[in-house]
């Protein structure tokens, strides 16, 4: 099976943000919200986006493979996820807002749930 490589990536990767959330939690001395810290919303809205929308986007990406499209489909959108959430913290942890990064990887990760979800409803679409 192909998905659960791209599993346990992502779930290091949830945890190095959870880790960043707790260490910022630390310094601000705030143990529940952000407190007013702009840092500690920053890395909050990180985390908690990435929780969002990746378990979703691992199940679309799971039934693919168990639909027994061919394994490039599986590793084309389990990559695509990984790099569109690795833009994504990037882009929010930047000041500006909103900026190239945050964009391509919100596009990204749309592009991994759309994609998905059309390979689910028509069996023939890759």
């Amino acid at each position: 099976m192909i998905t659960p490589i791209y599993a346990a990536i992502l779930a290091l990767f949830y945890v190095w943000l959870s880790m960043r959330v707790i260490q910022m939690r630390q310094k601000a001395r705030v143990s529940l919200g952000e407190g007013n810290s702009k840092q500690l919303l920053r890395r909050l809205r990180i985390h908690g986006n990435f929780a969002e929308y990746v378990p979703f986007a691992l199940l679309l990406i799971l039934l693919v493979e168990l639909s027994e499209m061919p394994d490039w489909n599986v590793h084309a959108l389990g990559g695509l996820l990984i790099v569109s959430r690795t833009l994504h913290f990037i882009g929010l942890s930047r000041e500006k807002d909103v900026n190239a990064f945050r964009v391509l990887g919100m596009v990204g990760t749309f592009t991994v749930l759309l994609l998905g979800a059309l390979a689910c409803l028509v069996p023939d679409f890759f």
